[in-house]
């Protein structure tokens, strides 16, 4: 039943993939889907690219240790901040200026809108060096549940993941990709439900469990009876920091940014925001909220000696062989969603900001594309390749590199982009200051964390840091530094000033 569940799960993915080849023949269509994708797909590709096997996995089961129930702030925030306000603030400004300066990049965007080059290669740069060890951790989930699930090589799986990645988005780009990420996302949100349901029964059911919650004490986190089960948990400022790391930074991630670029109409971006929030609410919420529990599974894991990782399939292992599948097609679903996702990003990027003009002049739109799909068999194969050294080796850098990438590519963009969708102020040097102040802090954390204070050792306070930092200095040095060049900025702006027609509910006549 398990394998007839993967097959047809694959099937579909590669049918869809063969039907949208014809969105993509051209780079505004194998990018961004010809800016033409609704509400319902759109949502869903957000939410699919948000939320992996890295969260499913890794952080629920870490977080949900390390914070008990008081880990679903994450969840929360992830809803409110990573989507409802990401949508409001960021979705309908970027998808009316980019299409303005005809970019279908961030890197793009950041030249077109600055007039600079080198933004558009530093940006791209940023983007290629924190993208790749990202795409890598994406694997790392799958091997627990696969060992549990099935008698099948690790290896196998993160090839038979990446080949049918990689047919699905090389044949119909953009669009297969969020068609794919709605049924995912189908799946997911029917996974999730039905796990936390069969997992809590197992404990005698939701009020049985908090209440066995309420009874775990450990002497080494805190002596406060029932700190597992209380509303903050035993660490209430690092928990700030993670919900900060996971929920701000899809603001500066260029693989959620640009899902803004392709929405179709105003209706798309309200119903949009709707659905995104639902969707994290239940899959982040719901993640998080399962890995409260557990350490009611204490019995069945050494987190010493095995680690985060193996405490969300140890919840799962007393499960039937039939969940145990919804489970493995869930996971399979969620880093799949964000792996096409992260590879059409990267390729996009490293052809239109840094091969185009720069490498090749006067490249055609075919050759453009031709050259994206080449270079995303290239990501996902050295993604893979990283996954089978660190899953071979036990090299632990690349798993918590993921942290890192989130921080770098978020500390250096957050700030600069979403100012410059408001302000005609921002300047070019506060640009360049997040950028090298991001990359440098992320990576000196990464080389050489002990000379960091205790509460700054870790990646994902230090990249919190780097994106609060940011919406603090791209106004002051803006304001201490050379001002755009009026005439460009001015005709970037002037696409606000479109007029457009709305029904008398939505304004009266003037």
């Amino acid at each position: 039943m398990k394998l007839i569940l993967l097959i047809l799960y694959f099937a579909v993915l590669i049918g869809i993939g063969i039907y949208c080849r014809k969105h993509a023949t051209d780079v505004n269509g194998f990018v961004l889907g010809g800016r033409s994708v609704g509400p319902w797909l759109t949502a869903f590709a957000y939410g699919t690219s948000y939320f992996s096997a890295v969260v499913f996995v890794g952080y629920a089961g870490q977080f949900g240790w390390k914070y008990g129930i008081a880990a679903t702030w994450a969840g929360l925030g992830n809803a409110a901040i990573g989507s409802l306000l990401a949508w409001r603030i960021l979705g309908r400004r970027t998808r009316i200026m980019t299409q303005h300066l005809d970019s279908a990049t961030m890197p793009q965007f950041f030249a077109k809108r600055f007039g600079s080059k080198p933004l558009q290669i530093g940006a791209s740069a940023i983007i290629f060096i924190f993208m790749i060890p990202y795409t890598a951790s994406l694997y790392n989930g799958l091997s627990r549940l696969f060992g549990m699930a099935f008698d099948i090589d690790y290896t196998v799986c993160i090839i038979l993941m990446a080949v049918l990645t990689a047919v699905y988005v090389i044949s119909g780009g953009y669009m297969a990709t969020a068609i794919n990420d709605f049924i995912q996302g189908i799946i997911m949100l029917f996974g999730i439900v039905t796990i936390i349901v069969a997992v809590l029964k197992t404990q005698g059911g939701l009020m049985q469990a908090l209440d066995s919650l309420a009874r775990v004490s450990d002497p080494s986190v805190s002596d406060t009876p029932g700190i597992f089960n209380s509303f903050f948990g035993p660490d209430p400022i690092n928990l700030g920091f993670v919900v900060i790391l996971t929920s701000l930074g899809t603001w500066g991630l260029p693989q959620m940014v640009q899902k803004f670029y392709a929405i179709k109409d105003e209706q798309s971006i309200k119903l949009g925001t709707v659905i995104s929030t639902f969707f994290a609410l239940v899959i982040a919420g719901g993640s998080y909220f399962l890995g409260g529990f557990g350490r009611l599974f204490s019995d069945r894991v050494d987190v010493a000696t095995e680690g985060f990782d193996a405490i969300i399939p140890a919840m799962l292992s007393g499960l039937s062989p039939i969940l145990i599948a919804l489970v493995v097609i869930l996971v399979l679903s969620a880093s799949m969603s964000t792996l096409s996702s992260l590879v059409i990003a990267s390729s996009s990027t490293l052809t239109i900001d840094f091969i185009k003009d720069n490498v090749i002049k006067d490249m055609k739109d075919k050759a453009q594309v031709l050259c994206m799909r080449l270079l995303i068999v290239v990501f996902i194969a050295i993604s893979s390749i990283l996954a089978l050294i660190q899953y071979k080796s036990s090299i632990t850098f690349i798993a918590q590199l993921m942290g890192i990438s989130w921080g770098a590519m978020a500390g250096a963009f957050l700030a600069p982009f979403m100012y410059a969708l408001y302000s005609k102020r921002v300047s070019k040097a506060s640009c360049w200051v997040c950028f090298i102040g991001s990359t440098v802090l992320m990576i000196a954390n990464m080389i050489c964390k002990d000379a960091f204070p205790d509460w700054l050792k870790s990646p994902i306070n230090a990249g919190a840091i780097a994106m609060l930092a940011g919406i603090v200095i791209v106004p002051i040095v803006s304001l201490f530094t050379k001002a755009p060049d009026k005439e460009l900025v001015d005709g970037a702006f002037d696409c606000y000033n479109k007029r457009a027609s709305v029904r008398q509910l939505t304004a009266l006549d003037e």
